[in-house]
């Protein structure tokens, strides 16, 4: 996915429906009309987007929660850049994103969570 489609579906996921003239107007450095117009018939045929009518103009919907394209999103992240392995990706963020050493701590609870869940199975 583009980063402009990306922009576009964080537009409409925060909306929670929009019409291409809605999107333009939020799109930094906004594209033509009909390019938007195109992108949000990809994203559609991509199965990533819906449209219903409204009078004459199409509303965007996404087809499926935040929730569930975010955690796709995060699963194909992790298999085509980090392996499949969480480790890297975690060591990553680390290294790029220089945590706080509160965030250090609320990320070694969520593993000692997860261990505790493993071990609880």
């Amino acid at each position: 996915m583009s980063r402009r489609e990306r922009q576009i579906m964080d537009i409409v996921f925060r909306r929670g429906k929009a019409t291409a003239a809605e999107v333009m107007d939020e799109l930094p450095d906004p594209p033509t009309y009909s390019a938007v117009r195109a992108a949000l018939r990809l994203l559609e045929e991509k199965g990533l987007l819906a449209h219903e009518m409204d009078g004459k103009r199409f509303v965007y919907l996404p087809t499926t929660p935040q929730g569930q394209a975010r955690s796709s999103a995060l699963k194909h992240l992790v298999r085509t850049f980090f392996n499949g392995s969480p480790e890297q990706v975690v060591n990553a963020l680390i290294e790029d994103a220089r945590p706080s050493a509160a965030e250090l701590d609320r990320l070694a609870k969520l593993i000692d969570d997860a261990r505790r869940n493993e071990e609880a199975k």
